[in-house]
């Protein structure tokens, strides 16, 4: 049987080693990341028809525990069983699902969805300065704020300006949504810690789930009632299965897989490639159009992406700004 447990991790690295572009395989798998989370989008469209929202996001994150728990056993691994990785657990649980899921949830009840995105999109701004503030090798740079704000205004320009029409009308509901942001920002950093104890990404993410169940479902047994709901169709079941299975058991897989060798900075990027998602695979599926602010969104958002990673900064920089001069016969001589 593969064993997953004791866990090496990925290699130590010398300060200022998570301050780099991210390799090829990193952008993939933060690609694959957006799609699985913006796929969630339809799942939730569907499931809200006949479901509360904690009963949805309880039975997400429920059913994505007893399925990583059966991978755990399939693969012939084992859960930590020592006190302090399970109180990790919990606190990722609490920073990571519980808190921002009902800061949300709750927000988009009084806001308008599109409002509720553009603040969530506030996530890397506030993991660049939570991140630069708690760590020792994730400290701000020019380059990245500047693409933390690129990125935002992309998001922005996708959703669309009348988005913000209802900007103050319900400052609560708007600075919860930014709280849960905040969370989401502070989980990415508080999840570092698992790739130095040791720690698999599948097992962390197990175990974050299962912590986030434990607390989860006495929320949703409280405040929906669930016994008294009319039985879901099929429909909605397969989109509570979906997202269970693919937007949370398999993303945060990928979640904390990123987490272990980018870092949280890096992998805060992940909520401007959403909105790019959900809105491919809006005109994909269902035949959407794309509307010219789009395209505009997607551009910014790109350009974001290029100065975080900084790579094309790099190199623009080593391109001369004006053609060498030359000499007689041709020969080129300095400028």
């Amino acid at each position: 049987m593969l064993r997953l447990t004791p866990y090496p991790g990925p290699p130590i690295m010398p300060a200022n080693a998570v301050n780099r572009a991210m390799t090829r395989f990193e952008w993939g798998m933060l690609l694959a990341l957006s799609i699985l989370w913006g796929a969630s989008f339809f799942f939730v469209a569907v499931a809200v028809k006949e479901l509360p929202p904690f009963t949805i996001v309880a039975l997400r994150v429920g059913l994505a525990a007893l399925i990583l728990n059966i991978v755990v056993i399939a693969v012939g691994a084992r859960m930590p069983r020592d006190k302090g990785a399970w109180l990790a657990f919990l606190g990722m649980g609490l920073l990571n699902n519980v808190a921002p899921f009902c800061l949300i949830v709750w927000g988009q009840a009084h806001i308008a969805s599109g409002l509720a995105a553009i603040l969530n999109a506030t996530t890397p701004l506030a993991t660049v300065v939570v991140a630069s503030l708690l760590t020792e090798d994730e400290k701000m740079t020019g380059a990245r704020l500047v693409g933390v704000f690129f990125g935002l205004a992309g998001v922005a320009v996708m959703i669309g300006p009348e988005a913000l029409g209802g900007l103050d009308a319900n400052v609560i509901a708007e600075l919860a949504v930014l709280l849960g942001a905040m969370s989401y920002a502070f989980a990415g950093v508080f999840g570092r810690r698992f790739a130095r104890m040791g720690v698999a990404p599948l097992l962390t993410a197990t175990g974050q789930v299962t912590a986030s169940t434990l607390i989860l479902a006495p929320i949703a047994v409280l405040i929906d009632r669930p016994w008294t709901l009319t039985p879901p169709s099929l429909s909605v079941w397969g989109a509570v299965i979906g997202i269970a299975t693919l937007s949370t058991a398999l993303g945060y897989i990928l979640y904390f897989r990123i987490l272990a060798t980018a870092g949280a900075t890096n992998l805060a990027l992940v909520t401007f490639l959403i909105p790019v998602s959900a809105i491919v695979l809006g005109a994909l599926v269902l035949g959407e159009r794309l509307a010219p602010r789009h395209i505009l969104g997607m551009a910014l958002i790109g350009a974001g992406l290029a100065a975080i990673d900084g790579r094309v900064v790099a190199l623009a920089r080593r391109v001369p700004l004006r053609p060498a001069k030359r000499g007689a016969g041709g020969r080129e001589a300095a400028g």
